[in-house]
């Protein structure tokens, strides 16, 4: 599934295993994990319920700087974004923006263009392993 960039793709697990796997994968990958925000511990902290949602944020600067260079906003995008969740069916999924659409956003899809498909092809791969039933 993708919505205006945002690619989402079904777990074959649930939140937890799906959020280290997704992690593991990342830093296996050479990225840099920045931050780890688990949403819902913070929903509960306020006294509020929300279903398992779990952000990653994460990069390198070889990735994306080259970007920035090209488009300095692109820095509101960046560093790139995993979230792990949750639907009301009990599904799990992993969301990520496409490298591509962020590019396209900023207007430098034409000039970044093998930048952003390394990018994809990587960040494909990393979604695949943390959301397959394998083990």
């Amino acid at each position: 599934m993708a919505i205006d960039g945002l690619i989402s793709l079904r777990s074959n697990v649930g939140p937890n295993e799906t959020a280290d796997r997704l992690k593991a994968e990342l830093q296996a990958s050479g990225l840099t994990l920045f931050a780890q925000i688990d949403h819902a511990a913070g929903a509960a902290s306020a006294g509020l319920t929300l279903r398992p949602t779990e952000l990653f944020v994460f990069g390198n600067a070889k990735g994306g700087t080259p970007l920035m260079q090209a488009a300095q906003t692109i820095g509101i995008d960046l560093p790139l974004k995993a979230l792990v969740w949750q639907d009301d069916a009990g599904d799990c999924w992993l969301s990520y923006n496409d490298p591509a659409w962020l590019a396209e956003r900023h207007g430098v899809a034409e000039t970044t263009k093998q930048v952003t498909a390394n990018m994809s092809t990587l960040l494909g791969t990393i979604a695949k392993a943390a959301t397959s039933g394998k083990t």
